[in-house]
């Protein structure tokens, strides 16, 4: 007879400080302490369970902002999960002030391609072997050079370049540890869900990897993709909802045997609320309260950012006013850097922190009209349509209609007048979408005039929308095809 045991797996990811719980309706929805009133319940009931993040526990909350990252830390202790992988966002405080909270960490952190490139020398650990119900179960944390663009100002730091390397990793890692009998292997990964499936394409199957579970593009899958035999899953963003996996695995041939899973929601309905993590939760909100919570301005009306590819009417606001302050040929805002869906009507410090939480500095980038014009399909490459790529909002003065279906630019004006191939044009572009402009906008470096010795024309896009909301009153904004994508199909 068969060595059948059972294990559940409970997996996050993207998290992004997501700790109180929002009423919606007549129920309390999310918070990490009805998520960890559902992990304890599930602890209670089920013999073999594992609870996993799969990255970007940091950013999006002033809680988190305010400690940098040491408020999510002592939560995340509380939460108590049995592993965790790295995410993009875990480096926003720098390199440096990651390993010291890897240091407070009370949970193992994994992580296989972060590394010193003078010695080679791995920053994390790049795997865990937990035992739980007589079973090894191994999980090794990975990451990509894409994923990984903003490490890219620290020239010691460095990772492999793409998914196949990432692959050789995971499969060196497994090799090395065939001594011990592994009876399930998870990929704990935070690169996005397509680039999950092409990994697990490059798995060699005698490696044996069961899941991957991963994070980065906020995916709500119905059920889970399967490619090259392996299990590919992701449980979208936040605290709503929690990944479940119910496997059974095949001990004598260290492979699944069967399984269910699915996403479950978080709410006061099903999931009991943790008070140890509440109290501790509620004194960091109320410090940060108390230091932020002055009223700065009112709109007419809550503004919205729906979706990341589109226009919104927060991105025209925000466009609107670094061009105002900032007077070059056209703004581009990194639409991922407004990080709520509705903001408003009454604004507060503390609103506008965690709708805008990355405070950098912007540049003047001198760009050919022809190599804006490149810039503009390739941010409306397919890959857009499954929020892949990185999106603009535009300032006023720019109209731009792309036709999705031809892969043509239909139009692109800046006040009124066509771009010109060999004109120059200055552009404000934030730091982090300057310093990896090759990666975001497909312009090479060398095409950029003066990219060694960039024009800093803000020390903090913050302050300029900090300073404008302080001197302003009934704010407005709409959606005025600025940037229309026609034909596309959704």
């Amino acid at each position: 007879m068969a060595d059948l045991r059972k294990l559940t797996i409970l997996h996050s990811n993207d998290m992004h400080g997501d700790f109180l719980a929002e009423q919606i309706d007549d129920t309390l929805v999310g918070g990490v302490s009805m998520l960890s009133g559902y992990i304890q319940k599930v602890r209670s009931a089920e013999e073999n369970v594992l609870y996993a993040i799969a990255g970007d526990m940091f950013r999006g909350s002033i809680i988190d902002s305010e400690f940098k990252g040491i408020s999510t830390v002592d939560i995340m202790n509380l939460l108590a999960p049995d592993v965790v992988s790295l995410g993009n966002h875990e480096l926003d405080y720098g390199v440096a002030h990651l390993l010291f909270l890897e240091k407070c960490t009370k949970f193992p952190v994994v992580n296989a391609n972060l590394y010193i490139k003078t010695s080679g020398m791995r920053l994390f650990n790049s795997h865990v072997i937990l035992h739980v119900g007589g079973m090894n179960i191994l999980f090794i944390g990975l990451l990509t050079e894409e994923i990984m663009t903003s490490a890219k100002t620290d020239l010691l730091l460095g990772t492999f370049v793409n998914v196949a390397d990432a692959a050789v990793e995971a499969g060196r890692i497994i090799n090395s540890y065939k001594s011990m009998d592994i009876d399930f292997t998870v990929l704990l990964t935070h690169i996005g869900f397509e680039e999950d499936k092409k990994l697990a394409a490059l798995l060699d199957p005698e490696w044996g990897v069961d899941v991957i579970i991963g994070g980065h593009t906020h995916t709500f899958p119905d059920e889970p993709a399967k490619v090259n035999d392996v299990l590919i899953v992701q449980a979208g963003t936040g605290t709503d909802v929690i990944g479940r996996f119910d496997i059974t695995i095949n001990c004598d041939t260290n492979s699944v045997h069967d399984y269910t899973w699915r996403l479950v929601p978080i709410n006061e309905k099903t999931c009991p609320r943790d008070p140890a993590l509440e109290d501790l939760i509620y004194s960091y909100k109320q410090q940060t309260d108390d230091k932020y919570g002055r009223v700065l301005t009112r709109f007419d009306r809550a503004l919205t950012h729906p979706r990341r590819e589109q226009e919104t009417e927060l991105g025209n606001l925000f466009a609107d006013i670094l061009m105002e302050h900032l007077g070059t040929d056209l703004v581009l805002v990194g639409s991922g850097s407004i990080r709520k869906k509705t903001f408003g009507p009454i604004v507060t410090l503390q609103d506008l922190m965690e709708i805008f939480p990355f405070n950098g500095r912007i540049y003047a980038a001198k760009l050919y009209g022809r190599d804006l014009k490149h810039a503009i399909c390739y941010i409306c490459r397919d890959e857009m349509l499954e929020g892949h790529t990185e999106f603009y909002q535009v300032s006023s003065n720019v109209r731009i209609n792309y036709n999705f279906a031809q892969k043509k630019l239909l139009q692109f004006t800046v006040n009124g007048e066509d771009v010109e191939d060999d004109r120059l044009y200055t552009v404000a572009l934030q730091a982090y979408h300057f310093n990896n402009i090759s990666s975001c906008l497909d312009i090479p470096e060398e095409a950029v005039p003066g990219y060694d010795h960039p024009k800093c024309i803000a020390t903090s896009d913050f302050d300029i929308l900090l300073e404008h909301f302080n001197s302003a009153a009934h704010l407005t904004s709409h959606i005025d095809g600025r940037f229309t994508i026609s034909d596309r199909p959704f």
